[in-house]
């Protein structure tokens, strides 16, 4: 069992060379599509998705609660997705959400501007000039999304395990390149770490959801990870109540055990007129 992800540039052949990937492989292709109609099947509508979607959101989106729905959404889906066994992602930050998850190959796309013109002048049968303002546009979403979700250069090739061309190299090429890295890097024991550290991803955001969206449990800056055996709460409080709710909560998520707090209490406080 492996994950793979591949980031890639507008024009670069991710799709293409994601299709070609799945045949050789036998690994779930999980589309744009299927990310986003589990998203939306979450309560997150499509309308909301677009304002996020491999964007910087704009201003006013970036401060909504809207921002923090769609990231657990997104993690909710990913993570779904993965348990259910090996897959392909394409986009979405899914490298930078498994980062440092065993069993996980994270593949970057690249091309020649000129390639990805001519690419684009084909696809959306349009002139150079509006070829090159149409790749910027995407260069500039996606790497903004990926400062402001992830806090990662998404050009750095230091986040992935190889860097393909797609300009010299054909789709189903690149694609027999990838299936031999995965080939050489999976092993028995990475698998078996996957499917451990899978469960305790999923455990950890189903216990997410429960505490913020079930209970209702103001706990901000919420995370639920595993160190161990034990499950870790931390976040931010304003009350111990609320801490005690929410570790409450935690323990009624089925499959969690052991459940410790770290989670700090900031008393709020009124501005003597």
């Amino acid at each position: 069992m492996a994950i793979i992800t591949i980031s890639r540039e507008l024009a670069a052949l991710g799709d293409e060379i994601a299709h070609e990937l799945a045949e050789l492989t036998g690994y779930r292709f999980v589309d744009k599509q299927t990310l986003e109609n589990r998203i939306t099947s979450y309560g997150f509508t499509s309308t909301k998705l677009e304002k996020y979607d491999e964007k910087k959101p704009a201003f006013w989106a970036s401060l909504s609660k809207d921002r923090d729905d769609y990231i657990h959404y997104l993690k909710t889906a990913l993570y779904t997705e993965a348990e259910a066994g090996s897959c392909i992602f394409v986009g979405r930050g899914a490298n930078a959400i498994f980062k440092d998850v065993p069993g996980c190959i994270f593949i970057k796309l690249t091309a020649p501007l000129s390639v990805r013109i001519e690419r684009v002048k084909s696809y959306f049968h349009c002139d150079e000039k509006r070829a090159k303002q149409i790749i910027e546009q995407s260069d500039k979403d996606r790497s903004a999304f990926h400062r402001f979700f992830f806090d990662i250069d998404w050009v750095n090739p230091v986040h992935y395990h190889m860097v393909l061309n797609t300009g010299f190299v054909h789709p189903a090429t690149a694609a027999e390149e990838i299936q031999h890295l995965v080939q050489l890097l999976v092993t028995p024991e990475t698998e078996a770490q996957l499917k451990a550290r899978l469960q305790s991803l999923s455990l950890g955001q189903k216990v997410m959801h429960h505490i913020l969206y079930t209970l209702g449990i103001p706990i901000h800056f919420l995370e639920a990870v595993y160190i161990g055996d034990r499950l870790v709460l931390r976040g931010v409080a304003n009350s111990q109540s609320a801490v005690e709710a929410a570790v409450a909560g935690a323990q009624q998520v089925p499959g969690v055990g052991q459940v410790e707090s770290e989670i700090q209490i900031i008393q709020e406080y009124s501005v003597m007129p």
